[in-house]
């Protein structure tokens, strides 16, 4: 099987050399170059035809996200963002989400080549979804905003009901989501949504969206109160559960061991939702890389719930949805485009 050609562009010696050790230690991985800025990578991918490219964010000469935006218009590949762990951090990285790269890693913010170990088991398992991932250059239409959009529908049509809707994502779920929700009215059923994602992203991430959408999305604070036309992102490094008392629905945050290798856990809120919503909820997985959230996707449909999934077609990479698939717990396989949708339809025949 040929080895996985990865590019290290960053403008740090130190971390080119780290990135290079790290990655060179898995058989399937092959650092065939790197460069420190991106007119050097530029020449180099000419030359050297990578499968997949470690971008730094910040970078002298040309900014990492200038060089993605150009990289996705002339010749789109997988790109993996090296960010650090500031507001502007974050605020880059989903921005280089957007343009079109497949994931990223977080640098520790002191002693790079200890702390660069401890993610080395996640930072080649990104590289490896990123070489399987669909990459679409600028002006693709797999998302929502893209070709065989339902109309958005009325508020009228939705009625009051205690339905719960679940959203699980992860490897390429930060833009899927954003598409999902987006679509969707303002007196939507209330939304609980899990992304892999690291502590302070989902903050920024939830605040990005909230200027975007119609609904109101916010970071899942402990005690929320779950609301119509309201969408709660679980924290990173933090379960969010749904518990009811009475006829109220809330959300508890605990940092109880990872599940599936992930804290924040698809699973873990699934099985939470089939515990207390049953058959008055809707699950949805969308693209992502691993299993998480397969099983309990099954518990679920078993409890009555309508759970779709992502089609292969139009996920960045088909793991999470193909195994929920595999396991028997999907009602519905659907096109991105057609997810919110399907939500509306099924909540308005309730």
């Amino acid at each position: 099987m040929a080895k996985i050609r990865v590019l290290i562009v960053d403008d740090s010696a130190l971390m080119r050399q780290v990135l290079a050790a790290l990655l060179s230690k898995d058989p399937e991985i092959e650092v065939i170059g790197s460069a420190p800025d991106p007119y050097i990578a530029r020449e180099k991918i000419k030359a050297l035809n990578p499968d997949v490219i470690t971008l730094d964010v910040e970078m002298p000469k040309m900014d990492g996200l200038t060089f993605l935006e150009k990289l996705m218009r002339g010749r789109p590949m997988p790109v993996v963002m090296v960010s650090s762990l500031t507001e502007v951090g974050c605020q880059t990285t989903l921005r280089a989400l957007e343009l079109g790269a497949v994931d990223f890693i977080t640098k520790p913010k002191i002693d790079l080549r200890e702390g660069m170990e401890e993610i080395a088991q996640e930072l080649i398992d990104k590289i490896k979804a990123a070489a399987q991932a669909k990459v679409r250059g600028k002006g693709g239409d797999s998302g929502v905003g893209g070709k065989g959009v339902a109309p958005l529908v009325t508020s009228s049509m939705i009625k009051t009901t205690d339905t719960i809707i679940a959203i699980g994502s992860s490897t390429g779920g930060t833009e899927a989501v954003k598409d999902v929700l987006m679509a969707l009215p303002p007196n939507t059923p209330p939304i609980l949504i899990t992304q892999h994602m690291p502590a302070h992203f989902t903050k920024t991430w939830a605040d990005r969206m909230n200027s975007l959408c119609r609904i109101s999305v916010k970071e899942a604070e402990d005690g929320d109160s779950v609301l119509p036309g309201h969408a709660l992102v679980a924290p990173g490094s933090y379960h969010m559960t749904l518990v009811r008392s009475g006829a109220r629905y809330t959300v508890r945050i605990n940092q109880d061991p990872p599940v599936n290798r992930h804290r924040p856990s698809v699973d873990v809120m699934f099985a939470s939702v089939a515990q207390y919503a049953g058959a008055n909820a809707v699950g949805v997985i969308l693209t992502g890389m691993g299993g998480d959230g397969a099983r309990e996707m099954l518990t679920m449909k078993r409890a009555g719930a309508f759970t779709i999934a992502q089609d292969e077609a139009s996920c960045v990479v088909f793991g999470m949805p193909k195994e929920a698939i595999k396991l028997g717990g999907v009602d519905k396989i659907l096109p991105l485009s057609e997810i919110p949708a399907a939500i509306v339809a099924y909540v308005c025949k309730l």
